[in-house]
This record gives C-alpha cells, structure tokens and sequence, in this order.
C-alpha cells in the first residue's frame, strides 16, 4: 500500500488558485485514475479534478468552499503496490511533502516577500500577481486573513470598487497637509484609504436578495479591468447579407440531415473575420505595456451565455477551418458550456472576439472588450430593411449592423475602418456561387 497526493491543479496558464466548490467523493470511496474527484471553481472556468491513481480515498485534506493556492494538496488516496512518485522520491522531497500535507497555514516557501515591503511582510504569489497587475500598493491594504494576512478576495474586492490605492497616493498624500490636522483619530487615514463600501441599497418587502457567485465575481472584475485599463472607441458598419441569407436558407435543411448539427449565420461571420484578421493582422494584437504584441494564431473567441454566467471559449486556428468546421465547433463549444463540460484549455489563447448578439435582436451595442485582446466584434440581428440601391430603386434586403470595440492603445480608426470593410465586402460576397462550406 502506498499514500498518494492529489493536489490543486493549474486551470489555465494564469491561474494562481481554486476553490473547492463541491467534493465528489467521500473518504473510504473507490476511484478509478481519471474518475471525477472534486468540482473547482477558478477565476477564469469552473472544472472537474480528475484522479491521478486508481485507490481509496484515505482523506479531503481540503474543505469545500475554501481557495487554496496551485500545487497545495486537497486529498490523499490509498493505492496498492505503490507509485513511483513516493518510492523514487528522495528522503528530503518525502519528507518536504509530508509537511505540505499538514491542514496548516501555507509554508514559508509559499510565501513572497517584495524588495519593497515592510520588514516581515510576506504575500502569496497570488496576491503579490494581483497588486502588480492592478498597480495596488499593499501597504495600504488591511487584510482580513488570519492575523491581518491580506487574501485575494481582500484584492478583488478593492478591484470591483475602482478605488485603487497606489504608492503615487501615498506619496502624494503628504504633500497636500504640510500641517497636522487638529486632532484626527488614529484610524482615520488608513480608513480613507480602504476600498468604498458597497452601496447601501435598501431591501424591501418582496424583494430577492442574490448571492454574487464566484464565476460573477471573477466576469465582474474582468469587466471593470478592461474598461478600466484600455480607453475603449467603437465604429459600426451595415453590411448586405441579402445573398449570404439566401444560399444558407437553400442549403441548411440538407446540411442538418447531413451533418448532424445546424449551419447558422454565425459561422459565416466567424469565418469572414478570421480571413480578414489574416489580411489586418494589426487587429490580432495585445497591448503589453511597453510593446504591443501581434499574434500569429488567429484564435477566435465566441461569447456562450448561460443562465448566470457568460462564458468566453476559444475556436483555435479559425482562418484555416471552412464554415462547415467552424460551425462544428460553435455547436460543440456551446453545448460544452450548456452541460458544464467546458475545459479551461478550451477557454484559453484567443486572439479576438466576435459576440452574436444579434442572437437576442439586438441591433446595436458596444461590448466591452476580452482583456487583454485588442477588440471585439458585436455581430448584431440581421433584419429586413428598405434600401436605396445603386440603381436609385428601393428594395427589401437582409441588412447586419457590425459594431466593433477597440482599445485606442493599440489600434486606430484608419486600420479599424479598412478591417471592417474587409469583413463587408467578404459577407455581401458570399454566395451559392463563389462561396463554398466544406
């Protein structure tokens, strides 16, 4: 018999921690390697921890509802005839994972001390990663952890209120009361420096009072970074699709019964953007501070709503997939979110987004665009509209709004514009006779 560890695992190339959100196993279980084992709740996806042996749970060393960081161990599992990692491992790593195991405050290692904190002063990386990413100067900040620790949640708090309390406050604080005031408590200038409380809304009779979930939490602060931090513009753009609803309306009962799966209208958006994204490549870029990156892969992300959540996965390598490929992956992808199967791989690496929500008879919206990308593309209803032709005759055609939001750090109209009307003149193109789905 041998003593396995099943630890937090990394969801995602940037996720620091997770919570336990629901154990699906009980100690004394039987489970089978890659059975199920806990439901995990991170900032970016929600995910199942799969078993690594196949044994009996020996103990839950992690409790539901608690977040603890990536690489902590969460349970430990009974296995017959041993594993390599316990037998091959060396004395000294046997002896650093058994201390790891103990329900204890996290050890000093996985502790980070900045150049600049006080003495003493020690932060998790995930809270060190958050206050850099944010600009957030810990030394104002009151922890609520044990013994005045600062956590995450006491970060993303601070996130969500938009009252950031960085060093160049401080510093500047001085110089605006040269002169001690009269007699201030002792508490009250650390207090206007905390995060503004939340609204004091009054909860009448009949009301409904909804917890804010962590999957919220974690769109709410996205949200608020990427207005926050990228100074949004928006252009729109009707665009023609009168022949493009034509030849999908002829050909969509039969590539059902072929194909198993509908051909919607947004797989031919999906699909005009990728291939003008290949012609703009500026638009596939990322602001990263002192440089803008551009990336090679044309990964599109699509919105996916569900009933308390939105969900953002990623169609990867769409300029080289044809409509009908592309329109697989918007059924599979959405039916994955739908039945809580979505991985965080497959939320992971987009490049630029495009949102259907013409889907909900919008016809004109600004979205917010996905951090760190540069711009999203709200792709609204297509609806019948009278239209003055190039003839001077008025006729009746399927008429598209498509609204682009763009971050002015890394993109201009000019480029913007020429985007956009790459995308049109592919969608007033597409036809039964010069476009094909396969």
């Amino acid at each position: 018999m041998a003593i396995e560890q099943i630890k937090m695992p990394q969801l995602g190339e940037s996720v620091t921690e997770g919570t336990i959100s629901k154990w699906l196993v009980s100690v004394g279980d039987k489970v089978n390697k890659y059975d199920p084992l806990a439901e995990v709740m991170t900032d970016k996806v929600n995910a199942e921890v799969p078993s690594s042996f196949s044994g009996v749970i020996k103990e839950l060393i992690a409790e539901e509802g608690e977040t603890y960081e990536v690489g902590q161990i969460i349970l430990t599992i009974e296995t017959e005839g041993g594993g390599e990692a316990v037998h091959d491992a060396p004395a000294e790593t046997k002896a650093e994972e058994k201390a790891a195991a103990a329900p204890e405050a996290p050890a000093p290692s996985s502790q980070v001390t900045p150049a600049d904190a006080p003495k003493g002063v020690r932060y998790s990386p995930a809270v060190l990663k958050l206050s850099q990413e944010h600009g957030i100067d810990l030394s104002q900040v009151t922890g609520t952890g044990g013994g005045g620790r600062i956590t995450r949640k006491d970060l993303m708090k601070i996130i969500e209120s938009g009252d950031i309390p960085t060093a160049a406050a401080a510093a500047a604080a001085p110089e605006k009361t040269e002169a001690p005031a009269p007699s201030p408590a002792p508490s009250q200038p650390a207090a206007s420096k905390q995060a503004a409380p939340a609204p004091n809304v009054p909860v009448l009779p009949g009301d409904v009072e909804i917890p804010v979930t962590g999957v919220r939490k974690a769109i709410a602060a996205n949200m608020l970074r990427s207005k926050h931090e990228a100074p949004h513009a928006w252009t729109m753009m009707e665009v023609d699709v009168t022949n493009l609803v034509e030849y999908r309306n002829s050909i969509k009962g039969e590539f059902k019964q072929k194909e198993g799966f509908n051909l919607t209208f947004f797989a031919f958006f999906v699909k005009a953007v990728a291939q003008a994204l290949k012609e703009f490549p500026q638009i596939n870029s990322m602001w990263a501070g002192d440089k803008i990156i551009q990336k090679k892969d044309i990964n599109i992300s699509i919105a996916v709503a569900t009933d308390d959540a939105l969900f953002v996965p990623v169609i990867k390598a769409a300029d080289e997939k044809t409509i009908k490929g592309i329109a697989r992956e918007i059924n599979d992808l959405a039916l994955k979110v739908r039945t809580g199967k979505l991985t965080s791989a497959e939320m992971q690496g987009g490049t630029f987004t495009v949102n259907n929500t013409g889907s909900f008879g919008s016809v004109q919206s600004m979205g917010i665009i996905n951090y760190p990308q540069a711009a999203i593309l709200q792709v609204e209803s297509i609806v019948k509209r009278p239209v003055v032709m190039n003839n001077g005759m008025i006729a009746v055609r399927d008429m598209v709004n498509l609204c682009m939001s763009l971050d002015h750090r890394v993109l201009d109209g000019l480029v913007c514009g020429r985007f956009l009307q790459r995308v049109k003149e592919i969608l007033e193109n597409t036809s039964k006779d010069n476009t094909t789905i396969y």
